[in-house]
């Protein structure tokens, strides 16, 4: 049956009832010699039935209408029936959101409730915040955003990403300018916080500025650890005059530092216990924990590298054994994000501290994060500058301050609007030149919606977020100043997304990007966005860079969209999902080393964002292969990371991977429960973890992925058998 798209972005059944209906009405107020008949009506409606279009806008429904009407002479009764248009259009505009939001609330709302895994939308302070989302995406595209742009949102031209947040001035994530913070200290709630003396107080503060910011934007946030390491230093001095001081003549010098150095170990755990599970639990005003990153750099111009050195190995410790469930038993965070660099003083090259990287990787065997940076193909493409993403991917351009010195803590994301290049493949058909036309007049579209973004913000004062613009984490303004020069110069960045290259390069070569005739394509594609991102910046001095979008839910918004349009097509409309920005077909058999290889030619393009993963089994005895991998890393691609599978049965005490079953549901492979809240589940979403279940083209997408790396026969042994299962099923 034919879907029709209401002005809302809701899809109903074909009604031609409602047609009948509205024609009758305009025709009852018109005189007898501008009336249609029954038989005309009728064939209007059978006109608009016999397009047999799988989804078609209510608007064009009515464009056919009034066409048909003037095209039979019917003027008066046609300008009648726009009047009638027009007034039920007022109607609509005083409110579209009751359906929605009180579908929400009754938990019916599937749409917005599988958006984020990382929200859990039965509870009521993530509803307030979705419900918030509902209004903001309603006024967004009824009233801020130009008709054309929400039309081609609507349509999956394009996806303005974060309409729920778009009606308050904020942006998407930032790279919080943390030293900064804690040296000059900063003011939350009214309340000035000096700077601290001791690292468990820095470790506090730092959590606190890390709420305090996630509810004053809509994006991640990233934090470099490698400005703890003085207020580690701190707490050692202080424990060293207080020891020597009270124990220095009744002790040796080795028993001393011995003491020193225990107390220092408590308060480093502590810390370091504070920043996991404060993250953990605390819930922002967006209504989740806060998306956060933890960047570890072992720099070696650093003065305080021995004592980041001991909070990376902290860190990792902790990140290994977990974080208990409801239930007792440890299983993986999800936040925060971890992400290790790598260097030549740890690539396990024979360096000072491969001892850490080695604890990295088995973290990383057990619990999915750290991620990896490679400091060597980094600073070949940020101009020799290694730094945290803003987040998950979001990458910022290199830019210096009037000192000429770089400048990359305090900077931000204004917002990203992503292409769906599939459709693009698909309306062309194969046909190349029609292809490179469309893509440039949808990219047109792109850079409007995102000069709507930056608008959005300019003249925006800093009182809209004190701990961002006033108190330390971007900048240090005065009340109402304006934040503008902040937005303009290439300070901070935004984002064209793209996804799915695989598909579009199907559609128009028949073959995947992993081919040579396929690269080509992909590859002239890649260049294409970027070329456009460049002359942007050049025209406008905004900082606008080529982002690998996540599509947590825009992988099936996108393909449900163009199924709905176009119909099943196979290998591209009929998964049920589009695949993530440049990657290699989740189903694709391609080796680990092959496919980081592969991908990462694209990641120097897509600058603006970017990060390539290939999926292991369990590794966990088997480090010395993993370690491999993470060598390779190093050399040969700037941002990667691992997916394994760290799951817990509530109902079994199974632990080890729940999977998808052959209806999409999240099965016990042990016990066979199938009940969301009896089991703990985590898998890579995009770059983040999630663990609240995903949407179902997502859910398809995860049960696709084919591992890089050879499963052992034990793991397919040790499941079928029921090991470490607590049941007897």
């Amino acid at each position: 049956m034919m879907k029709v798209v209401k002005r809302d972005g809701h899809i109903v059944d074909f009604d031609r009832s409602k047609i009948v209906t509205a024609i009758k009405k305009a025709n009852a107020e018109v005189d007898p010699e501008e009336k249609i008949g029954e038989e005309k009506i009728e064939s209007i409606v059978h006109g608009i039935e016999t397009k047999k279009r799988k989804r078609i806008l209510v608007e064009d429904i009515q464009d056919m209408i009034e066409q048909e009407l003037m095209e039979d002479g019917k003027y008066v009764l046609a300008k009648t029936y726009i009047i009638y248009r027009y007034t039920r259009e007022l109607v609509r505009k005083a409110n579209t959101t009751d359906d929605s939001i009180l579908s929400l609330i009754k938990n019916r709302n599937k749409d917005v409730m599988e958006e984020n895994s990382n929200k859990n939308a039965t509870v009521a302070s993530t509803q307030r915040d979705l419900i918030a989302g509902e209004v903001s995406k309603d006024l967004t595209r009824r009233v801020l955003l130009p008709e054309k742009i929400s039309k081609a949102h609507d349509e999956g031209v394009l996806h303005f990403h974060d309409a729920d947040y778009f009606l308050q001035p904020i942006f998407n994530c930032c790279l919080i300018n943390i030293k900064d913070m804690l040296e000059n200290g900063t003011v939350m709630n009214g309340k000035l916080i000096e700077s601290p003396k001791s690292f468990q107080v820095a470790c506090t503060v730092m959590t606190q500025i890390i709420a305090s910011v996630a509810s004053s934007q809509y994006g991640g946030q990233s934090v470099d650890l490698i400005h703890l390491g003085k207020y580690l230093r701190k707490s050692y001095e202080k424990y060293k005059e207080r020891f020597t001081k009270s124990f220095g003549d009744k002790v040796d010098e080795a028993t001393l530092e011995s003491m020193i150095q225990e107390r220092l170990n408590d308060e480093l755990r502590s810390g370091v216990q504070t920043i996991q599970y404060q993250i953990n639990t605390l819930m922002t005003t967006n209504g989740q924990s806060p998306f956060v990153t933890l960047f570890l750099h072992l720099d070696p111009n650093d003065e305080y590298i021995e004592e980041n050195a001991r909070i990376i190995v902290e860190v990792l410790r902790q990140r290994i054994e977990g974080i208990k469930n409801e239930a007792g038993v440890y299983v993986t965070p999800a936040f925060p994000k971890l992400i290790y660099v790598l260097d030549e003083l740890n690539c396990l090259k024979g360096g000072k501290y491969d001892y850490i990287t080695e604890m990295a990787v088995k973290c990383s065997a057990k619990r999915m994060y750290p991620d990896y940076i490679s400091a060597k193909k980094m600073r070949e493409n940020y101009e020799g500058n290694v730094f945290s993403p803003m987040g998950c991917r979001s990458f910022l351009s290199p830019w210096k301050d009037e000192n000429g010195q770089y400048k990359f803590e305090g900077r931000f994301n204004q917002g990203v609007v992503s292409l769906n290049l599939p459709q693009i493949g698909i309306i062309a058909r194969g046909d190349e030149e029609l292809f490179w036309k469309i893509l440039d007049e949808r990219l047109d579209l792109c850079y409007e919606a995102l000069m709507c973004r930056h608008n959005a913000l300019m003249g925006v004062t800093s009182d809209v977020s004190p701990i961002h613009w006033q108190y330390g984490a971007i900048a240090r303004l005065g009340k109402g100043e304006r934040i503008d020069k902040y937005l303009l110069n290439g300070y901070s960045t935004i984002s064209l997304g793209y996804i799915g290259l695989y598909e579009v390069t199907k559609l128009m070569k028949g073959v995947s990007h992993t081919s040579p005739e396929g690269l080509d394509f992909a590859l002239r594609i890649m260049h294409k966005l970027r070329n456009s991102c460049e002359k942007w910046k050049k025209e406008t001095g905004l900082g606008f860079g080529l982002y690998g979008t996540p599509a947590e839910s825009l992988c099936y918004r996108f393909a449900r969209i163009d199924k709905e349009r176009f119909g099943t097509i196979p290998d591209i409309t009929d998964k049920g999902y589009y695949t993530n920005s440049y990657h290699v077909d989740v189903r694709e058999d391609i080796d680990a080393f092959e496919k980081f290889k592969f991908e990462s030619q694209f990641q120097s393009i897509s600058s603006g964002g970017a990060i390539s993963y290939v999926e292991i089994p369990n590794m966990a005895n088997n480090l010395e292969a993993l370690s491999e991998l993470v060598k390779f890393i190093y050399d040969n691609i700037q941002y990667a990371e691992f997916n394994t599978k760290s799951d817990y049965c509530h109902v079994c005490g199974f632990d080890g991977e729940i999977k998808v079953n052959e209806n999409n549901e999240w099965e016990c492979p042990c016990c066979h429960n199938k009940d969301h809240s009896k089991m703990n589940v985590t898998r890579r979403t995009c770059g983040y973890l999630g663990e609240n279940f995903w949407n179902v083209g997502k859910t398809k997408e995860i049960k696709s992925r084919v591992l890089h790396v050879g499963a052992p026969d034990y793991i397919a042994e040790t499941v079928t058998a029921g090991v470490s299962c607590g049941c007897d099923s």
